[in-house]
């Protein structure tokens, strides 16, 4: 099982269909993909496959059934960088399924079909806190996702995206992940002797709200999945130097105030993920700003939920003893656990025309 906190980082999906339209299409952040992706077919395929099932029960709508014979065209935008290693995927597969299965009128338990497009996908069909269950059946049937807390449980707990690198990955997760199976040891040994027990301190963490137990499991195992990359042969590099230096900057802002009060994680690229308490978040991010200085400022650096401004202590900044990396960091998403996939009902924000193309 893998826990994830669902962050409010948005994709935001729109599907058609038409009998006008002569082929399924895709179009990601303005830009026409391949849909004959197979991850991309095997959610389709899914989804059609549980809306004729729908139909030959007896439970489809004459608008859903009319929609089975037509091709569909599928556009989405993200806020955050694509496949730069922010789950992108995730939270576009997850968004895609829900779109599909609300425009085919297919009901129930959705997870395991968003991990046919990205196995992290099926924690995202949840909101706030969420863990994948491994499952036992070797067609992996009932390998699912389940909420653990909903998002409102830790209203205090808040989240800092730091963009060190917003282009695509050159290893990507499911490739990565396929050769550390074939390869690394230690992938086996965290798999069958650390991950079960970890689960178990982290939902422990999460719904006692401990933050010191939770930010340390948190970045334990952020750095054995890195040490698991490393394991792997060839070995995988997903941390750069800026990396490695937000992984230094909050250990020793940790030890300066004696207390856990930050905490980071990377999962397959180079941008940190930050969890800490609301009253820490003013603070740090001018603490990041300052080691970090940016060549723009104000609202081009920080982006989401706003930021107070903070003074950083000469103290503080003496303790740390690290020299600035000008330019390391892009920008800041400030944002905390969000909710799973909802329909968005304001026809202005919808992505397609009444034509099914772009509206950009």
């Amino acid at each position: 099982a893998l826990l994830k906190k669902t962050l409010g980082l948005k994709t935001t999906t729109t599907v058609a269909t038409s009998r006008s339209f002569k082929e399924d299409r895709i179009w990601l952040n303005g830009k026409e993909e391949d849909i004959t992706h197979p991850r991309l077919q095997s959610c389709l395929r899914e989804i059609r496959r549980l809306a004729r099932k729908r139909h030959n029960d007896g439970d489809a709508t004459s608008t859903e059934l009319t929609g089975l014979s037509q091709k569909v065209h599928i556009c989405s935008v993200n806020n955050f960088p694509t496949a730069a290693g922010l789950a992108s995927s995730a939270a576009g597969f997850a968004c895609l399924v829900y779109s599909l299965a609300q425009s085919f009128g297919v009901e129930g338990e959705l997870s395991g079909v968003a991990r046919q497009g990205s196995g992290s996908a099926c924690r995202s069909m949840y909101g706030g806190f969420v863990q994948w269950i491994m499952g036992n059946q070797e067609d992996g049937k009932d390998s699912l996702a389940q909420q653990v807390e909903p998002e409102s449980h830790w209203p205090e707990l808040r989240i800092l995206v730091l963009v060190a690198n917003a282009e695509r990955k050159p290893v990507g997760s499911t490739s990565g992940m396929q050769t550390s199976v074939q390869t690394s040891c230690l992938l086996k040994h965290r798999a069958e002797s650390v991950v079960p027990h970890r689960m178990e301190e982290m939902i422990k963490a999460v719904r006692g709200r401990d933050f010191p137990a939770f930010a340390e499991l948190t970045m334990k195992d952020s750095n054995q999945f890195h040490a698991t990359c490393l394991d792997t042969y060839p070995p995988i590099f997903y941390l750069n130097r800026v990396s490695q230096q937000v992984i230094h900057l909050v250990h020793r802002y940790n030890r300066h105030y004696g207390e856990t009060r930050v905490a980071y994680s990377f999962d397959a690229g180079p941008n940190a993920v930050i969890f800490t308490l609301q009253q820490h978040v003013p603070e740090f991010v001018h603490f990041i700003q300052h080691f970090f200085p940016p060549e723009t400022n104000g609202e081009d650096f920080i982006k989401g939920l706003p930021v107070k401004r903070a003074a950083v202590s000469e103290q503080l900044k003496q303790s740390v003893g690290l020299e600035p990396m000008p330019k390391g960091i892009n920008y800041i998403i400030s944002t905390k656990a969000g909710p799973g996939p909802r329909v968005v009902k304001d026809p202005s924000l919808h992505l397609l025309s009444p034509d099914g193309f772009p509206k950009l």
